[in-house]
């Protein structure tokens, strides 16, 4: 089963400083047919703006990812991380028994526009910690590249949860096939251009939620760039 899921069909938050679309049910939007996907829980398309950000707050028993698209985001925690966050570069930060952090644009002159990812742990209370790896273009050009799993797999980054995240380029010509356990969840989040699932074609922002599916396909890419998850079917 292929659910498509528009972009405009979102949560969307406008602070001035703070542009935000909403996949799920987040803060000031709620949706119970989105509440979440599998053990995916957020997914926050943010535009932040110049001199701007998100002061220090609190999380607790999440696996929070953050994807840079532009700008930088510059991170700071309660663990002693003081970090920028650059285009191409996966943060994933384990919250656990709790933690403090706070991310900010320090740009004068340019947005920092970036996702940001929460999945449901499948340990709680574990101590907090914090890991950032940087992942080429050309270890997604054309394919699938495996940036996040439970077990730091293929140089990812190590996260506390029964998922796994990849991260793609395509264009023109190029295909890849991904298998799936049908047993289990998928959610694709395209994050701009255009491409083609299982013959179901997105634009950048949409979204195709999966269940009961042994393969994905992608084909007839136009300057994009997707996320692909696979996830436990809770």
């Amino acid at each position: 089963m292929l659910i498509i899921r528009k972009s405009q069909e979102r949560g969307y938050a406008d602070h001035g400083w703070l542009k935000s679309f909403h996949s799920f049910s987040f803060a000031g939007y709620y949706d119970p047919q989105f509440m979440g996907w599998g053990n995916l829980r957020v997914i926050n398309e943010d535009r932040v703006a110049p001199g701007m950000g998100f002061g220090k707050h609190g999380h607790r028993n999440m696996e929070i990812i953050s994807y840079v698209l532009s700008g930088e985001l510059a991170h700071e925690d309660s663990m002693g991380n003081i970090k920028g966050i650059p285009p191409g570069d996966v943060q994933r930060m384990s919250a656990g028994t709790g933690v403090t952090h706070s991310e900010f644009n320090h740009a004068k002159d340019q947005t920092t526009h970036f996702l940001q990812i929460w999945i449901e742990p499948n340990q709680l209370e574990i101590a907090p910690s914090y890991e950032q790896k940087s992942i080429p273009n050309t270890n997604k050009d054309g394919k699938l590249c495996l940036v996040a799993s439970s077990d730091g797999e293929s140089g990812s980054v190590s996260i506390s949860a029964d998922a796994k995240m990849y991260a793609g380029l395509f264009n023109g010509d190029q295909t890849a096939t991904l298998k799936l356990d049908p047993s289990r969840k998928a959610y694709v989040h395209l994050v701009r251009g255009s491409l083609e699932i299982n013959n179901q074609k997105l634009n950048g922002g949409d979204a195709l939620l999966i269940k009961d599916e042994p393969q994905l396909t992608f084909s007839n890419g136009k300057n994009a760039e997707v996320l692909v998850f696979d996830l436990s079917a809770q």
